[in-house]
């Protein structure tokens, strides 16, 4: 589990008032989406060119991670054995596809299912910064995890915490309301090893932060991807710190890059 940390920093502060200042799918004009983590490899996001994979079931498992070009392909380390991978409509779309990849023994990725996500309401950015209402492009690590719900059976360390309750209505008026059940932080200008609540940001505050993984809400968000609850458990399931596992994100085209 966590340390408490992030709980001392969090004292004093109802859980309405942190679920406004902490998840990416709060209602416009709050405040909602920044905390903390470093970038994998060189701390900028990556960027590609292409259309969404479509992840073959049958033969052997691809080689490569499809759809993605060599930019970013070397922004993945060598050691990651699990890629969740995010590929946007495009570049202003808050819609995209999700795919989990697993190496297989002959060294290919093995793909599980395609799920509909979706990102930020205006889509994609190379050089995210607070308010833009677009989601980083990016290799970012998955170090933590947590929700209002108790932990369903993960390997990632699970912060249980009523701090993730959140009400309200998104872009499209629908209700906010079990949001970040479940959610994993992704490793944009956090602090690793620590609840997905903590509000440290390394690059600083104007570049954004609390990027998670989680529960979807049936319309775009601040920045955050989200996809339907069983997808979310299967994830906290399948994830293993000791596969080191990262988020490849971004639109298809500069994926492909």
């Amino acid at each position: 589990m966590p340390s408490p940390s992030p709980r001392v920093l969090l004292s004093g502060l109802g859980a309405a008032a942190i679920a406004v200042i902490a998840g990416c799918g709060t209602p416009v004009g709050t405040a909602a989406q920044d905390r903390a983590a470093p970038v994998v490899t060189d701390g900028r996001p990556a960027g590609p060119a292409a259309t969404a994979p479509a992840p073959s079931r049958t033969g052997a498992a691809p080689r490569q991670l499809p759809g993605l070009g060599p930019q970013t392909l070397a922004r993945i380390p060598a050691q990651t054995r699990q890629v969740v991978l995010v590929t946007g409509r495009s570049r202003n779309s808050p819609d995209a596809t999700v795919v989990l990849y697993r190496r297989a023994a002959d060294g290919g990725w093995q793909p599980g299912a395609a799920w509909p996500a979706h990102n930020a309401r205006d889509g994609w950015t190379a050089d995210h910064h607070s308010g833009d209402l677009r989601s980083p492009i990016g290799v970012f690590t998955l170090s933590d995890a947590g929700g209002l719900l108790s932990d369903p059976g993960t390997k990632l360390p699970y912060h249980h915490s009523g701090g993730f309750d959140t009400g309200g209505r998104g872009f499209r008026g629908e209700p906010l309301a079990g949001s970040f059940d479940y959610v994993i932080a992704i490793d944009y200008n956090r602090k690793t090893g620590v609840s997905p609540l903590d509000w440290t940001r390394p690059m600083g505050a104007s570049r954004g932060g609390g990027i998670w993984l989680h529960v979807d809400h049936g319309g775009p968000t601040h920045g955050c991807v989200s996809v339907s609850a069983p997808y979310m458990k299967q994830l906290l399931a399948t994830l293993d710190p000791a596969l080191h596992p990262v988020v490849v994100m971004g639109d298809a085209a500069s994926l492909a890059r």
